[in-house]
């Protein structure tokens, strides 16, 4: 399995994407801006998409992926996600105002890209990974996802505050060698942290206790501005564990 980080930050400017998870050459997580940057003989690649919940950063990609794609394969992507996400792209995104209906394009029998809904505690199979949902607590409902091959277990937190589900289902697995967090807000913005319900440094040290794993932890999802201070709460936070900045670019082979 390899994993290459597309975008990783909470907002956009110069040289900062929106998160995307490239897995091997044909399965995304999320589709934000980074999904941008691939070549378009890349994207032709893509066949699986999962997303973690319906806000734009994570979603922005999609519909003009599906654009790009337009014609090339004879087969849909197919793009995983809770029936709440799906409800809302296609109400609010998928709708023939803000964009076409690419489900039905060239027709309903035989759509660019099919949606199929996943549950929390629903797992995909597809050429050897496994993919698991696993519930987590945002403004919306989200979740983040475990992919696992014979070699490794790799989380992708999705957009969350404090909560119990993903820790506890992530001690069900016998190691867990990476795990991508977001920490979007410094602890000055604790209060923020909570209204938004995404982690800051402080909520992010005392939740991730929960787990008996110590994995390397990669965080994403930084707010512009205030990188450098996020990171240094989040290694103040969490001195049992080792902990690292994306950047967007990096690759990890398993």
């Amino acid at each position: 399995m390899q994993i290459k980080i597309l975008g990783w930050a909470g907002g956009i400017g110069a040289n900062l994407r929106t998160t995307s998870f490239l897995i091997d050459e044909d399965l995304l997580i999320d589709a934000g801006t980074g999904l941008g940057d691939l070549p378009l003989n890349q994207m032709t690649g893509i066949r699986h998409i999962f997303l973690t919940h319906s806000h734009m950063d994570h979603v922005v990609g999609l519909p003009l992926l599906a654009d790009s794609m337009f014609g090339v394969h004879d087969e849909p992507v197919i793009v995983y996600a809770q029936k709440e996400t799906i409800e809302a792209l296609k109400a609010h995104i998928f709708n023939w105002v803000i964009w076409p209906d690419f489900s039905e394009l060239p027709s309903r029998e035989n759509p660019s890209i099919r949606f199929e809904i996943m549950n929390p505690g629903d797992k995909v199979n597809i050429r050897s990974r496994e993919i698991e949902m696993i519930p987590v607590n945002h403004t919306v409902p989200g979740v983040g996802y475990c992919v696992s091959t014979q070699r490794a277990n790799v989380v992708f937190s999705g957009d969350t505050t404090t909560n119990d589900t993903l820790w506890s289902v992530l001690d069900g697995y016998e190691n867990i060698d990476l795990l991508f967090v977001e920490t979007a807000f410094s602890n000055n913005d604790l209060e923020i942290s909570k209204i938004s319900k995404h982690y800051c440094p402080q909520l992010l040290g005392e939740d991730i206790l929960k787990m008996k794993h110590r994995p390397d932890v990669w965080l994403t999802h930084f707010k512009p501005g205030d990188e450098a201070l996020i990171y240094h709460e989040c290694v103040a936070a969490m001195p049992d564990f080792k902990v690292h900045q994306l950047k967007g670019g990096e690759v990890f082979k398993f």
